[in-house]
């Protein structure tokens, strides 16, 4: 993102916050563009970057609807379901595996 300050960590000026920040506000961006960016160093690395936005044109975080909380918990237990075996694996199965322990752990799947 070219043209925007750059703030080394932990100096960027009053008023600016990154998105978790403004989140832990309960806070939104609010369509607002990027107004700085914030750089950490790291050894042997590219710096961790994050960017950061005004305090004052941020918005509440829209309240949780029932119909939303409804198709999020549709959406995770369906990410609890085994493809492979069908039953509920009581964790969020695992994308690099995409199925159940036990059934990636069975003979048939290994390789």
């Amino acid at each position: 993102m070219a043209g925007l300050p750059v703030y080394r960590w932990r100096l960027a000026p009053e008023g600016l916050a990154t998105f978790r920040q403004l989140r832990a506000l309960g806070l939104r961006p609010a369509g607002q563009p990027v107004v700085a960016q914030l750089e950490r160093p790291r050894r042997r690395r590219e710096p961790l970057v994050a960017y950061l936005y005004r305090i004052d044109l941020a918005r509440p975080v829209r309240p949780m609807t029932p119909a939303k909380r409804a198709a999020l918990a549709k959406a995770n237990a369906a990410r609890r379901i085994c493809p492979e075996c069908g039953r509920d694996a009581g964790y969020r199965i695992p994308t690099s595996l995409g199925m159940c322990v036990p059934c990636a752990d069975a003979p048939a799947h290994a390789a």
